[in-house]
């Protein structure tokens, strides 16, 4: 059948066909029709059966005329039915249709129940460069699909600066449903205080949705004037609900108030709340939070989340007793606390572990430095300068599978990291691992190699097949590895020439 038979038989069907062929036929005739078949496809508009209507929808985005589209596209997108209006919006954005008809249009979807229309509708306008219905576009940022409030949201941001899209933004952080409001508040990049302080300091501890509270506290905490820190300190202590608990201690923890120490130690027992309780009582130190925090770490029921934040705390406070009682702790079963545990002691390395702690420290961490991949950068901190940990370090690189932990051990025994005098016989551990598969590796020995000589002075045993192997590597395919190997190199004749 050629092309004008099947038109002539679309066109036939769209007069006395039943409603299905009726709709199929206007499909096909916007798919193969031409500009003299754009009113048939209007009339077709006006159907009584919604299918037709669709259908007819589909057959002029596909037939490709705006002035057609333009005519009744519009109207389509206020249809009862939501198929007829979806696919009048797609062929809609199809066409390219512009103008204020077309843009009203779009407004009104923003607030349709179909989320696909409001999605729709959003891609439309922002194709456009205009935000059409504000008010509908601003009340989406507390839409329930994140299709639509993410869309809604990155709307906002494009036209934020508009005056009419400030000020809905403004009215919404005041007088907004709790999720519109919430993310209205979080957006308003230079919140007006004058005008919106009064309505925040009322619904921090008075607005029935947790949401709209966490986030008004936490846009509070950046106003910095004295009424709104004892506003905050003043929730905090009346708080009851554990998630704005939580909330406020999070923002007012690293303040050290005292007024801190009595509203954290009733939430140590929340499960939610109790590890920023934790973290704010080793913030405000003292007797009173080391005797709570102390406490914490040698009860066996404390919570996991909490347990862990109080080793954090309780090594940032740098108390005497803290590497005794976090070094059991790196063997708790939960994951979370050998991290908390790994953490407080990074913080106490920064000023140096006292000498009868080194040996203790060394021994625990070489030993567990499989325990979790991700934290082995932290673990290598903690490490670095204790000569204690060598022996142990020299036995770990042979005998570790993991190409994280390899790469750490041969750093912390490069000689520019190391601090005992039998470094040099850590070369042949270098040599061996100058073959290694993995980048990263091959560039700490090769490091490690160029150190070794600096520090000695001396030319190695088996120079010139060393020397091979390093030339070797200047043709590796990591940069890092090629520049490792340079340096190497470079060590070996400046040695030479000495």
């Amino acid at each position: 059948m050629t092309t004008e038979h099947q038109v002539a038989f679309f066109l036939r069907e769209l007069e006395t066909g039943d409603t299905w062929r009726r709709a199929a036929a206007a499909k096909g005739l916007g798919k193969l029709g031409d500009t003299e078949h754009a009113a048939v496809l209007v009339r077709a508009a006006a159907d009584p059966a919604p299918e037709v209507r669709e259908g007819a929808a589909v057959g002029l985005g596909r037939l490709g005329i705006p002035e057609a589209g333009a005519e009744i596209l519009p109207a389509l997108m206020d249809d009862d039915d939501p198929w007829v209006r979806r696919q009048a919006s797609l062929a809609s954005i199809r066409l390219g249709l512009r103008g204020r008809e077309i843009v009203d249009a779009y407004g009104r979807l923003l607030g349709d129940p179909d989320y696909h229309l409001r999605i729709n509708a959003l891609e439309a306008l922002r194709e456009l460069g205009v935000p059409g219905d504000v008010p509908a576009l601003v009340r989406l940022l507390g839409d329930p699909a994140y299709g639509v409030w993410g869309r809604a949201r990155a709307m906002v941001y494009d036209f934020q600066k508009a005056p009419e899209v400030e000020a809905e933004l403004v009215r919404t952080a005041q007088w907004g449903e709790d999720a519109a409001r919430a993310h209205a508040l979080w957006m308003l990049p230079d919140l007006p205080t004058d005008r919106l302080l009064p309505s925040l300091l009322r619904d921090l501890t008075d607005d029935p949705s947790t949401e709209v509270r966490c986030t008004v506290a936490s846009r509070l905490a950046r106003v910095n004037r004295p009424e709104t820190q004892e506003a905050l300190f003043a929730a905090l202590e009346a708080e009851r609900d554990p998630e704005m608990a939580t909330q406020l201690l999070f923002l007012l923890g690293r303040s050290g108030d005292e007024r801190l120490l009595d509203p954290a130690s009733r939430w140590l027992s929340d499960e939610r709340a109790g590890p920023s309780a934790a973290s704010a009582l080793g913030s405000v130190g003292g007797k009173s939070a080391t005797k709570l925090l102390r406490a914490l770490l040698t009860d066996p029921t404390t919570a996991a989340p909490t347990l862990a934040a109080a080793a954090r705390a309780y090594g940032e406070m740098g108390r005497w007793d803290a590497v005794w009682l976090l070094l059991p702790l790196l063997d708790h079963a939960a994951p979370e606390v050998y991290e908390g545990a790994l953490r407080g002691l990074d913080a106490l390395a920064d000023p140096g572990f006292r000498p009868w702690e080194r040996a203790a420290v060394a021994r625990a961490l070489v030993a567990r430095l499989n325990v979790d991949l991700t934290l082995v950068g932290v673990a290598e901190r903690v490490l670095a300068g204790l000569a204690e940990a060598l022996p142990g370090l020299r036995e770990l690189v042979d005998r570790t599978s993991s190409p994280i932990v390899r790469t750490a051990t041969l750093s912390l025994l490069d000689p520019h990291n190391a601090t005992d005098a039998g470094t040099p016989h850590d070369l042949p551990l270098f040599v061996r691992h100058l073959d290694d598969a993995n980048t990263w590796v091959r560039r700490a020995a090769a490091k490690g190699i160029a150190h070794w000589v600096e520090e000695t002075g001396t030319l190695p045993p088996g120079k010139e097949r060393l020397r091979d192997q390093l030339t070797a590597l200047g043709s590796d395919p990591s940069d890092p590895v090629r520049e490792a190997a340079a340096e190497a190199l470079r060590a070996l004749d400046d040695c030479r020439s000495n």
